[in-house]
């Protein structure tokens, strides 16, 4: 496994050792003992998603507040996104800053978002199946987000408006100005 820390402090992008024959390949998404040696983390996931959606959807900007707030090791299983992750965390030197990084069936590379950040994901293929492991429990008065096309965070998502599908709810998101962090 490689792994390389992204412009920002504790957000890691993670190329898993594949192995590939005929029969097909293998590859280890998570060890608990790895990760944790290789990060200097000892994290705990309690709990996994999966989400499945057409070419075009946009899920985020997404983030869990206070004693809630979660750690997310994601990954593509079929299809391909762009996954943005973005820095919420005050005292950051890369406060306000984001890292975007194609994950896919192919590339199969995982990435690293620690407490603190928001994050979104753009489906860029029809029949994407996206997942995810959490350090924390999902707690709904908790929730929070902001707004994809925040002018501030100026997240270049590489498609048009006209193109993207959003949820209702994340529609109507706060700025990043007016986010409550």
């Amino acid at each position: 496994m490689v792994i390389k820390e992204s412009k920002l402090k504790g957000c890691y992008i993670i190329q898993p050792q594949i192995f590939e024959d005929k029969r097909g390949y293998f590859l280890e998404t998570y060890n608990e003992k790895s990760f944790s040696k290789a990060l200097g983390l000892n994290i705990n996931f309690v709990q996994d998603n999966e989400s499945q959606s057409s070419k075009g959807v946009l899920r985020g900007l997404h983030y869990q507040k206070g004693k809630f707030a979660q750690a997310k090791l994601v990954r593509v299983i079929k299809g391909k996104v762009l996954d943005i992750a973005v820095d919420l965390r005050k005292n950051s030197t890369t406060f306000g800053e984001y890292v975007s990084v194609i994950l896919s069936e192919e590339n199969k590379m995982q990435l690293f978002i620690p407490r603190g950040f928001a994050h979104g994901f753009l489906v860029l293929e029809d029949d994407t199946i996206f997942s995810y492991k959490c350090d924390n429990f999902y707690n709904k008065e908790s929730e929070s987000g902001i707004i994809y096309n925040d002018k501030e965070l100026n997240i270049d998502w590489k498609y048009s408006e006209n193109e993207l599908i959003l949820s209702e709810k994340d529609l109507h998101l706060p700025s990043f100005k007016n986010a409550k962090l």
